[in-house]
């Protein structure tokens, strides 16, 4: 049976009977942040995989009871952090009153055969841990891509992630050594947009990110914006905004405000230092040497400086490798 035939019994009604049947929280949509033809591959994508858990039971796949200390998270995350539940949300609520109306999906964990790992319904998981029941579960034999194409599918019906959750999900996937058309497929996305959120990701520090959070109103042009004018000096000018009280007591999205308007603020330039230098040992030769914020100039007089001048700027790309390798 081919990828494509078995990705296609994963889902039923993805959007449809999911979404009524345990009555997950879905929070606004994440809007038109990136090209409208992801929204449509989305769509497309959504309609040609909802063949899920009724097509499953129809074509013999039996539904079990597993304990849920025994089912472990999928082995790449998706979101910078998950929601927690508690006995007020909506669908807490819903299985504790209706009972689990929809299973979740999980596969044998590859390394414990004696465990598993959710690969559909980490919700309805959570869900049931915080009620202490057990877990009706289908088991299905499926590789790695099935398990990210499958959590891609999942964000799509449910609440999508943020911008920078999809970047740092499809940076994580390429590290992982997933192929492009399979982190595309697993993101609903296309090629170029794809290239974009992989190089936000890189650019913008993780544990930056992580400090932030999810931030889902700061949308795609937000974060490109902020990756654009990422420099090596950017992280040290938010070092102390990031671990003050008043960044990490707010919510993500104003934390992500507080970066950008620290980022803003212009800078007050050191003024530059000016000193003369002559050799150690004694010789013809002398030089007045200017430091600024943005630059540094050597200025050699009399004896030996043209001689002395021609010598290091023959060595100029020995010592600049000299210096990386010594930072």
């Amino acid at each position: 049976m081919s990828r494509r035939d078995r990705l296609k019994g994963l889902f039923d009604d993805t959007a449809q009977e999911l979404a009524a049947a345990n009555l997950e929280d879905e929070s606004p949509a994440r809007g038109p942040a990136g090209p409208v033809r992801s929204m449509a591959l989305t769509l497309g994508r959504m309609e040609e995989e909802s063949r899920a858990m009724q097509e499953a039971l129809l074509s013999g796949e039996r539904v079990v009871e597993l304990d849920p200390a025994l089912i472990d998270p999928s082995f790449i995350r998706d979101r910078l952090a998950d929601l927690p539940l508690d006995l007020e949300d909506e669908l807490v609520q819903s299985i504790r009153d209706n009972g689990q109306e929809v299973p979740i999906l999980v596969r044998r964990h590859p390394q414990d055969d004696t465990r598993y790992q959710v690969v559909y319904g980490h919700r309805r998981l959570q869900a049931l841990r915080l009620l202490e029941r057990k877990v009706q579960a289908i088991i299905r034999k499926l590789d790695d891509i099935d398990v990210v194409i499958a959590q891609g599918i999942e964000n799509s019906a449910r609440r999508n992630l943020s911008y920078i959750e999809r970047a740092v999900f499809a940076f994580n996937l390429e590290s992982k050594g997933f192929d492009r058309p399979v982190i595309m497929k697993a993101l609903s996305t296309d090629k170029t947009e794809l290239s974009k959120l992989i190089s936000v990701a890189k650019t913008i520090p993780m544990e930056v990110v992580s400090a932030i959070g999810a931030a889902p109103a700061a949308g795609r042009r937000k974060w490109i914006a902020l990756a654009q004018g990422w420099t090596a000096a950017t992280a040290a000018r938010l070092a102390g905004l990031l671990g003050s009280p008043a960044f990490v007591s707010v919510e993500s999205d104003r934390r992500f405000e507080l970066v950008v308007a620290e980022l803003a603020k212009k800078q007050r330039k050191p003024e530059a230092a000016e000193y003369d230098w002559k050799p150690r040992n004694g010789g013809t030769i002398k030089g007045r040497i200017r430091r600024a914020a943005d630059s540094f100039t050597i200025a050699l007089k009399t004896g030996d400086a043209a001689d002395f001048g021609d010598y290091v700027s023959r060595h100029l790309d020995e010592l600049y490798e000299a210096y990386r390798a010594a930072k």
